[in-house]
């Protein structure tokens, strides 16, 4: 790791400042207005340097507006689920139906939407412009950077729905497709977990990178509408409003990754033989388990706790994929890369226009899926996105969004041709891991065929412990931020509150699912991150004006159309020329063609 990667995120109380928060201050005392580079006006001189934390926190108290507005609503959802556990299963699936008979459709046209607005932005001549002053340096390392972000942004869900998803859609088929497609399988399975989910935190991350690292604005999302809505609206009940949603989305996605976590670690003590018939009771206790683990993880800093988990759950998954690549069908693995990244381009935009009126049984498997994982990435959006930000300071638009889109993606790619590809071919050689169906034992029952599989098995729920606590230990402290107005370091207090309100949150959706508790987290899932759904629509609307006000846009922007008159004046005088004509003079030239007669005026002058 690099020496940048050793320091906290910009303004962590007791860190030493990066030679780019150096250089900032330096730059910052040297201009009285507080400008930075390009005249992006910052909010005061420690905004963005050493002790930035100290000087910006010190005024960031907790907003009780959003913290008890919130704090009630998720507590009214725990009383619910446990005093009536019926009546909250028969709401929930009631909009369920709702949502996605309604609404389905605004999901799929905006997660596409979302894909092609921000690869627009990235290679547009907005994507030079820097998420910090112009000159300023990435925080962190690029290795640190991806294994934070990929951490943060899939971990636990690649661990569940690796090994299940292809399998299933091999199985069971896909709308469209017969069973048996292995390329509509694995296209299906990367639409689900590739450019979408990634455009979408990149959308939320570049919106608050920009304000608070560019702009220097408070960290919060409602910050980002200020270009759109004005800083009084998103100081006031709007703007509470906003972080309210972006709480709510947060909580119950990060419950449904605790909720699904413990339901797999409880098949592996199963399928390992470390626990023999695990129930409820075992469910809870890792729940409270790991919830109690990220909490420790949050108090001890981003900069401590996530980036040392981060570098773990790497090298663990290094080790878990490399283990099933060399013991496994490797050369079968390796036809399937491939195969999988051509299916997936292929496809593309027949999977983007698939709805629910696409085909019979359409309706019911799109809210099971695709529906779901859009909205379960819209659940992630808010804490993913301005975690992305607080990692991303320093880098271009450009290296921001096309990093964020392409290294995940290829590494999800990998993963699942590896584990997809794997169960696949099992399915082959009549070892298939299918048995009853139960997704949450698929994995350690692939990894039981190979050699050392009890072995592997455990390094599995180590993965999926640590790819938890990673992802809430995230969501934790951006919560913590959001109901600090904008605090770099969220008080303990503040993020054991959000901590204790998720582990309530995933039991209730955990125990009123009784049977399937899976449907029941992605049912709640569901109809949480809708209306944030139009919050991210919002925010394009946000970015795209905010760009445009850019100085350094403005500035390419102006010299480019002085560039494009000369050369049309250049052109105009050669045509001009060409024909015999004197084209006069134009420009700055224009006085001294006044004084000057020219060669052919004077040789006449002479003559006469």
């Amino acid at each position: 790791m690099s020496d940048s990667t050793d320091s906290a995120l910009p303004g962590r109380p007791g860190t030493q400042a990066t030679a780019a928060e150096a250089r900032g201050a330096e730059s910052r005392r040297a201009r009285p207005d507080g400008a930075g580079a390009h005249g992006v006006q910052t909010q005061d001189p420690e905004s963005h340097g050493p002790g930035a934390s100290a000087g910006r926190d010190a005024h960031a108290r907790t907003d009780w507006v959003v913290t008890s507005i919130t704090a009630v609503l998720l507590l009214a959802v725990v009383v619910w689920g446990l005093a009536s556990a019926d009546s909250f299963s028969r709401t929930a699936n009631s909009a369920l139906t709702f949502v996605v008979n309604d609404f389905g459709w605004l999901f799929v046209i905006a997660a596409t939407a979302f894909v092609g607005f921000i690869l627009f932005v990235a290679f547009s001549r907005f994507g030079r412009i820097r998420l910090g002053k112009d000159d300023e340096q990435p925080e962190f390392s690029t290795v640190s950077w991806v294994a934070m972000m990929f951490a943060a942004g899939m971990g636990i869900g690649l661990m569940f729905y690796g090994t299940t998803e292809p399998l299933t859609f091999f199985r069971q088929g896909v709308p469209g497709h017969e069973k048996g497609d292995v390329q509509a399988a694995f296209a299906t399975t990367m639409f689900h977990w590739g450019l979408h989910p990634w455009a979408l935190y990149a959308i939320v991350g570049l919106a608050i990178a920009y304000s608070t690292f560019r702009l220097g604005r408070k960290q919060l999302l409602s910050s980002a509408f200020i270009p759109l809505i004005g800083e009084r609206r998103a100081e006031g009940p709007l703007g509470k409003a906003i972080d309210i949603l972006a709480i709510f989305a947060t909580v119950f996605g990060t419950a449904t990754s605790l909720g699904i976590g413990a339901q797999q670690i409880s098949s592996g003590l199963d399928v390992t033989g470390l626990v023999q018939n695990p129930g409820q009771l075992t469910i809870v206790m890792i729940v409270v388990v790991l919830g109690a683990a990220f909490l420790l993880s949050a108090a001890s800093g981003v900069g401590k706790g996530i980036q040392w988990l981060s570098n773990i759950n790497m090298g663990l998954a290094t080790v878990l994929a490399l283990f099933v690549l060399i013991a496994g069908p490797t050369v079968v693995i390796l036809n399937e890369v491939p195969l999988a990244g051509g299916a997936y381009l292929s496809q593309f935009f027949s999977m983007a226009s698939r709805t629910a009126d696409s085909s019979p049984e359409a309706g019911s498997w799109l809210s099971s899926w695709t529906i779901f994982y859009w909205a379960w990435w819209t659940s992630w959006s808010p804490f993913v996105g301005m975690f992305l930000a607080r990692i991303s300071r320093g880098r271009t638009i450009r290296e921001f969004v096309l990093v964020i889109l392409m290294v995940p993606t290829c590494v999800t790619l990998l993963w699942f041709s590896i584990f997809g590809g794997t169960a696949i071919h099992l399915e082959g050689t009549g070892k298939s891991i299918w048995g009853d169906g139960d997704s949450t034992r698929q994995l350690f029952d692939l990894l039981k065929t190979l050699p050392a599989g009890n072995i592997m098995a455990v390094i599995a729920m180590m993965l999926l412990a640590t790819f938890f606590i990673t992802s809430a230990d995230s969501a934790s402290t951006v919560m913590g931020s959001m109901a600090q107005r904008g605090r770099l370091v969220a008080s303990r207090r503040v993020t054991v509150l959000w901590g204790v309100l998720t582990g309530a949150i995933a039991l209730v959706l955990l125990t009123t699912g009784k049977e399937d508790s899976l449907a029941s987290l992605q049912t709640v899932t569901i109809i949480a991150a809708s209306p944030f759904v139009l919050i991210i629509i919002a925010l394009m609307f946000a970015i795209v004006r905010a760009l445009g006000n850019d100085p350094m846009y403005l500035d390419e922007r102006r010299a480019r159309s002085e560039a494009l008159h000369a050369a049309r004046q250049r052109r105009l005088h050669r045509e001009a020329a060409a024909r015999g004509k004197n084209p006069g003079p134009t420009g700055k030239n224009a006085g001294a063609a006044e004084q000057s007669p020219g060669p052919a005026a004077a040789k006449r002058s002479g003559e006469s």
